[in-house]
């Protein structure tokens, strides 16, 4: 456990040694506080228009109507920023050659790994602790309901640790930064719209390529539901990303 802590600090330190990280992490924010007003100006219209109706007891509701689209919002912002963590973990150091030391080094594949992927985790779950200001606001002036707004998170940390696991393995195939990013792009959007044809296709294919849709998995979180097979969902990604990472990285090693 020790060796993957501070393989993980290692790595959390290499993105604050770059520019990397302040990027990443003011490109979501400024995105993220982008929706955030815009929700909140659309919020306040909905409930003053509420508040106009004339014999309509009826109040907008801020976990639905401002809650929740915000942390849908959100979820497409990863579709952008998390390629940008992911791309360098294995690919900068196979490009600089310190890959061989890495693997010569007296610590196991699963050490290595789950040190580099809790390393990218650990900038991620920074990013989100960002957004606790805007929700701390919505407290303070408002009264939202707490558990969708945790449900939320929670389903905002499983899918990106899915979509870090993906991008691990990706970085892991190339020494090529940029495309190892643009290849987890282009993953991470099909993971995205893999559902779309499902309303077209027949009901075992349309129950297919919903369940693997990465996005309808987190629409429940949102509501402040928990739901075991979402959970399954999530994991077995996270696991099977991880688990072919180590097999590409245990081939690299006897390349080496």
């Amino acid at each position: 456990m020790n060796n993957i802590l501070a393989i993980a600090h290692k790595e959390l330190k290499s993105y604050f040694s770059t520019p990397i990280a302040y990027v990443v992490i003011g490109f979501f924010a400024l995105l993220w506080g982008w929706f955030f007003y815009v929700m909140l100006i659309i919020f306040n219209q909905q409930s003053m228009q509420l508040a106009g109706l004339e014999g309509q007891g009826g109040t907008a509701n801020i976990n639905q109507q401002l809650i929740r689209p915000l942390f849908l919002n959100a979820s497409v912002i990863l579709l952008f920023v998390l390629p940008l963590i992911t791309m360098r973990i294995y690919s900068e150091e196979k490009r600089s050659g310190t890959i061989e030391l890495l693997l010569t080094s007296p610590l196991t594949d699963f050490q290595i790994i789950m040190g580099k992927f809790l390393g990218a985790m650990g900038l991620y779950a920074a990013m989100l602790a960002l957004t606790m200001v805007h929700m701390g606001l919505l407290f303070s002036y408002g009264n939202p309901e707490w558990r969708p707004v945790v449900t939320g998170y929670i389903g905002l940390l499983l899918m990106g640790g899915g979509f870090i696991s993906v991008g691990l393995l990706i970085s892991s195939l190339t020494k090529n930064q940029i495309v190892s990013g643009m290849v987890t792009f282009a993953v991470f959007l099909l993971l995205w719209v893999i559902n779309w044809p499902a309303s077209f296709s027949g009901p075992t294919m349309q129950t297919v390529l919903n369940y693997l849709s990465i996005t309808d998995h987190f629409d429940d979180f949102t509501k402040g539901i928990v739901d075991t097979k979402h959970l399954i969902y999530y994991f077995s990604v996270m696991s099977l990303g991880l688990f072919l990472t180590a097999r590409a990285v245990d081939t690299e090693r006897w390349k080496g």
